[in-house]
Protein backbone atom coordinates (compact mmCIF):
# COMPACT_ATOMS: atom_id res chain seq x y z
CA UNK A 1 0.00 0.00 0.00
CA UNK A 2 2.82 2.37 0.85
CA UNK A 3 4.50 1.66 -2.50
CA UNK A 4 1.35 2.61 -4.43
CA UNK A 5 0.98 5.87 -2.49
CA UNK A 6 4.63 6.72 -3.10
CA UNK A 7 4.31 6.14 -6.85
CA UNK A 8 1.24 8.40 -7.03
CA UNK A 9 2.93 11.18 -5.06
CA UNK A 10 6.08 11.02 -7.17
CA UNK A 11 4.09 11.19 -10.40
CA UNK A 12 2.20 14.39 -9.46
CA UNK A 13 5.16 16.82 -9.74
CA UNK A 14 6.12 15.22 -13.05
CA UNK A 15 2.65 15.89 -14.46
CA UNK A 16 2.80 19.51 -13.30
CA UNK A 17 6.25 19.95 -14.82
CA UNK A 18 5.11 18.52 -18.17
CA UNK A 19 2.43 21.22 -18.46
CA UNK A 20 4.53 24.07 -17.10
CA UNK A 21 4.04 26.71 -19.80
CA UNK A 22 5.78 29.80 -18.49
CA UNK A 23 4.26 32.92 -20.06
CA UNK A 24 6.51 35.17 -22.15
CA UNK A 25 6.20 38.81 -21.07
CA UNK A 26 7.44 41.65 -23.27
CA UNK A 27 8.77 45.00 -22.10
CA UNK A 28 7.07 48.29 -23.01
CA UNK A 29 7.63 49.09 -26.69
CA UNK A 30 9.73 52.19 -25.96
CA UNK A 31 12.29 50.06 -24.09
CA UNK A 32 13.34 48.19 -27.24
CA UNK A 33 16.04 49.80 -29.42
CA UNK A 34 13.93 49.48 -32.59
CA UNK A 35 10.65 51.31 -32.01
CA UNK A 36 8.52 54.00 -33.62
CA UNK A 37 5.56 56.13 -32.51
CA UNK A 38 2.96 57.50 -34.94
CA UNK A 39 -0.58 58.73 -34.20
CA UNK A 40 -0.14 57.70 -30.52
CA UNK A 41 0.60 54.09 -31.49
CA UNK A 42 4.02 52.80 -30.48
CA UNK A 43 5.43 49.74 -32.22
CA UNK A 44 8.65 47.86 -31.42
CA UNK A 45 10.33 45.16 -33.50
CA UNK A 46 13.09 43.13 -31.85
CA UNK A 47 14.96 40.26 -33.56
CA UNK A 48 15.56 37.25 -31.32
CA UNK A 49 18.81 35.88 -32.74
CA UNK A 50 20.98 34.79 -29.82
CA UNK A 51 20.67 31.43 -28.08
CA UNK A 52 19.53 33.02 -24.82
CA UNK A 53 16.90 35.19 -26.54
CA UNK A 54 15.46 32.21 -28.41
CA UNK A 55 15.54 29.98 -25.33
CA UNK A 56 13.57 32.58 -23.35
CA UNK A 57 10.77 32.45 -25.91
CA UNK A 58 10.96 29.08 -27.68
CA UNK A 59 12.73 26.69 -25.32
CA UNK A 60 14.96 24.29 -27.27
CA UNK A 61 13.72 25.29 -30.74
CA UNK A 62 16.52 27.11 -32.61
CA UNK A 63 14.76 28.97 -35.42
CA UNK A 64 17.87 30.85 -36.57
CA UNK A 65 19.74 27.56 -37.09
CA UNK A 66 17.07 26.52 -39.62
CA UNK A 67 17.00 29.85 -41.46
CA UNK A 68 14.04 31.55 -39.79
CA UNK A 69 14.18 34.93 -38.07
CA UNK A 70 11.79 35.43 -35.12
CA UNK A 71 10.84 39.06 -34.57
CA UNK A 72 9.09 40.14 -31.39
CA UNK A 73 6.36 42.63 -32.26
CA UNK A 74 5.03 44.91 -29.51
CA UNK A 75 2.13 47.32 -30.14
CA UNK A 76 0.88 49.92 -27.64
CA UNK A 77 -2.36 51.80 -28.26
CA UNK A 78 -2.77 55.29 -26.78
CA UNK A 79 -5.09 56.68 -29.45
CA UNK A 80 -8.13 56.96 -27.19
CA UNK A 81 -9.86 54.39 -29.42
CA UNK A 82 -9.89 50.65 -29.94
CA UNK A 83 -7.80 49.65 -32.94
CA UNK A 84 -8.26 46.65 -35.23
CA UNK A 85 -5.15 44.75 -36.29
CA UNK A 86 -5.50 43.23 -39.77
CA UNK A 87 -1.75 43.13 -39.99
CA UNK A 88 0.38 42.57 -43.04
CA UNK A 89 4.03 42.30 -42.00
CA UNK A 90 6.99 42.41 -44.37
CA UNK A 91 10.73 42.15 -43.79
CA UNK A 92 12.48 44.81 -45.88
CA UNK A 93 16.25 44.60 -46.35
CA UNK A 94 18.72 47.40 -47.11
CA UNK A 95 18.20 46.82 -50.86
CA UNK A 96 14.43 47.37 -50.39
CA UNK A 97 13.57 43.71 -51.06
CA UNK A 98 10.25 42.80 -49.39
CA UNK A 99 9.60 39.40 -47.81
CA UNK A 100 6.24 38.39 -46.31
CA UNK A 101 6.09 36.73 -42.91
CA UNK A 102 5.89 32.94 -42.66
CA UNK A 103 2.72 31.61 -40.95
CA UNK A 104 3.58 29.90 -37.66
CA UNK A 105 1.59 26.82 -38.72
CA UNK A 106 4.06 26.35 -41.59
CA UNK A 107 7.04 26.45 -39.24
CA UNK A 108 5.86 23.52 -37.14
CA UNK A 109 5.59 21.47 -40.36
CA UNK A 110 9.12 22.39 -41.46
CA UNK A 111 11.04 19.17 -42.13
CA UNK A 112 14.49 20.49 -41.24
CA UNK A 113 15.94 20.98 -44.73
CA UNK A 114 15.74 23.93 -47.08
CA UNK A 115 15.44 22.66 -50.63
CA UNK A 116 15.06 24.87 -53.65
CA UNK A 117 11.39 25.71 -53.97
CA UNK A 118 10.48 24.25 -50.55
CA UNK A 119 6.92 24.99 -49.59
CA UNK A 120 4.99 23.88 -46.52
CA UNK A 121 2.53 21.01 -47.05
CA UNK A 122 -0.93 22.08 -48.19
CA UNK A 123 -3.39 22.16 -45.30
CA UNK A 124 -6.29 19.74 -45.42
CA UNK A 125 -9.30 19.45 -43.10
CA UNK A 126 -8.62 15.71 -42.64
CA UNK A 127 -5.18 14.64 -41.36
CA UNK A 128 -3.34 12.58 -43.96
CA UNK A 129 -0.63 9.96 -43.41
CA UNK A 130 2.86 11.42 -43.47
CA UNK A 131 1.71 14.91 -42.42
CA UNK A 132 2.46 14.61 -38.73
CA UNK A 133 4.30 17.49 -37.11
CA UNK A 134 7.66 15.86 -36.44
CA UNK A 135 10.03 18.60 -37.58
CA UNK A 136 12.69 20.30 -35.45
CA UNK A 137 10.45 23.34 -34.92
CA UNK A 138 7.42 21.37 -33.74
CA UNK A 139 6.98 23.08 -30.39
CA UNK A 140 3.90 24.74 -28.91
CA UNK A 141 5.77 28.03 -28.44
CA UNK A 142 5.99 28.69 -32.20
CA UNK A 143 2.23 28.99 -32.64
CA UNK A 144 1.41 29.77 -29.01
CA UNK A 145 3.63 32.87 -28.94
CA UNK A 146 2.90 34.15 -32.44
CA UNK A 147 1.28 37.58 -32.69
CA UNK A 148 -2.46 36.90 -32.93
CA UNK A 149 -4.28 39.89 -31.39
CA UNK A 150 -7.03 41.35 -33.61
CA UNK A 151 -8.49 44.09 -31.38
CA UNK A 152 -6.45 46.32 -29.04
CA UNK A 153 -8.33 48.64 -26.64
CA UNK A 154 -7.01 52.07 -25.74
CA UNK A 155 -4.22 52.00 -23.15
CA UNK A 156 -3.39 48.32 -23.79
CA UNK A 157 -0.26 46.57 -25.06
CA UNK A 158 -0.07 43.41 -27.18
CA UNK A 159 2.95 41.37 -28.18
CA UNK A 160 3.87 38.22 -30.05
CA UNK A 161 6.25 36.89 -32.67
CA UNK A 162 6.41 37.18 -36.43
CA UNK A 163 8.59 34.78 -38.44
CA UNK A 164 10.57 35.42 -41.61
CA UNK A 165 12.54 32.95 -43.71
CA UNK A 166 15.72 35.01 -43.83
CA UNK A 167 18.84 35.76 -41.81
CA UNK A 168 18.97 39.05 -39.92
CA UNK A 169 20.69 41.55 -42.24
CA UNK A 170 22.08 44.99 -41.32
CA UNK A 171 19.84 47.90 -42.29
CA UNK A 172 16.64 45.84 -42.39
CA UNK A 173 13.26 46.95 -41.09
CA UNK A 174 9.70 45.82 -40.46
CA UNK A 175 7.06 47.25 -42.80
CA UNK A 176 3.65 46.99 -41.13
CA UNK A 177 0.21 47.87 -42.48
CA UNK A 178 -3.36 46.98 -41.56
CA UNK A 179 -3.84 49.00 -38.35
CA UNK A 180 -7.33 50.51 -38.39
CA UNK A 181 -9.74 52.46 -36.20
CA UNK A 182 -12.10 49.67 -35.08
CA UNK A 183 -15.19 51.92 -35.17
CA UNK A 184 -14.68 53.71 -38.51
CA UNK A 185 -12.42 51.26 -40.35
CA UNK A 186 -10.05 54.12 -41.22
CA UNK A 187 -6.44 53.06 -41.74
CA UNK A 188 -3.65 54.46 -39.64
CA UNK A 189 -0.37 55.33 -41.32
CA UNK A 190 1.99 52.46 -42.13
CA UNK A 191 4.98 51.77 -39.88
CA UNK A 192 8.60 51.14 -40.83
CA UNK A 193 10.44 50.00 -37.72
CA UNK A 194 14.20 49.29 -37.89
CA UNK A 195 15.42 45.92 -36.63
CA UNK A 196 17.95 46.67 -33.94
CA UNK A 197 19.51 44.01 -31.73
CA UNK A 198 19.44 44.60 -28.00
CA UNK A 199 22.83 45.26 -26.42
Amino acid sequence: MRRVALIVLLSIPTAWAADNRTPFVSKPASEYPGHQTLDKITIAAAPFVTESQQASAFGKADLVKYGFLPILLVIENNTGKTIRLDLKAEYVDAQNKHLESTPPGDLVLFNGTHKRGWNPPIATPIPLPGRSKKGPLNTWEIEGRAFSVKLLPNGERASGFLYFETPNKPGSRLYLTGIKDAASGKDFFYFEVPFENEK
